[in-house]
């Protein structure tokens, strides 16, 4: 688990919009988190990385507060549609967003019936990651 590793080579402070919200990033490519957390540090919001679906699993159990996911549909141990299946039976409530390089037609299907609440193929950008903050928080 990682939270805000970034957030030391910023050059201004957050903003205070989100300020103390939880996002679990179920991502195993650092440079895919490292793209997303700069972006939601930049916000205020405190990241927990999940590197795979077994860990995204047990972050959603463990940790107090978590408002949102960004989940990761390509993971080893577990991937991201089956740790969704699992999240939203245990929190039917947490939004669930897969995240996906490789979106296929029919792939919005598979997301929509594993539970998650929306998806965004990468590469990730901010307008985008923002306004699904916005319309689930």
């Amino acid at each position: 688990m990682e939270t805000n590793h970034n957030s030391q080579s910023s050059n201004h402070e957050p903003s205070k919009k989100y300020r103390g919200i939880k996002i679990m990033v179920a991502e195993d490519e650092d440079s895919s988190f490292r793209v997303i957390d700069r972006i939601l540090y930049e916000y205020g919001i405190e990241t927990i990385r999940a590197v795979n679906g077994k860990e995204a699993i047990d972050l959603a159990q463990s940790v107090t507060g978590l408002r949102l996911v960004f989940m990761d549909i390509k993971m080893p141990v577990m991937n991201g549609i089956q740790a969704t299946r699992i999240i939203k039976k245990n929190y039917p409530q947490l939004p669930v967003i897969a995240t996906t390089a490789f979106a296929m037609p029919g792939d919005q299907q598979i997301f929509k019936e594993a539970g998650c609440d929306d998806y965004l193929s990468k590469p990730l950008k901010e307008n985008q990651l923002i306004n699904l903050i916005d319309k689930y928080l």
